[in-house]
């Protein structure tokens, strides 16, 4: 499980630097990255580990200014450029390569 969060936490870096111009290390993308708070957040989801989910996930969101619901189903490739305010909620569906 956790060389796969690893691989895929090394995509999402690869893919912000590509995407993003103001990107200008991985370290700086990496410091506070929404996406990976959602992934634990929906892994504890999925576990039936609902209250440490939406925990986790408010924690997310007063670090990153990103709401995203611990049910949520979001997809590899998703890149969130000034999130600020966005609310991604419980029934959404984000699919592969969307950049918001």
């Amino acid at each position: 499980m956790f060389l796969k969060f690893a691989r895929l936490m090394k995509e999402d870096v690869a893919l912000a630097r590509q995407i993003d111009p103001a990107a200008r290390s991985s370290l700086e993308v990496a410091l506070i990255h929404a996406i990976w708070f959602h992934r634990i957040a929906h892994f504890l989801y999925l576990a039936n580990f609902f209250l440490i989910a939406r925990i986790f996930s408010q924690l997310s969101r007063l670090l990153t200014g990103v709401e995203i619901h611990p049910a949520a189903q979001i997809a590899r490739g998703v890149f969130i450029d000034h999130g600020m305010g966005v609310v991604i909620g419980e029934t959404a569906v984000v699919g592969q390569g969307c950049h918001l």
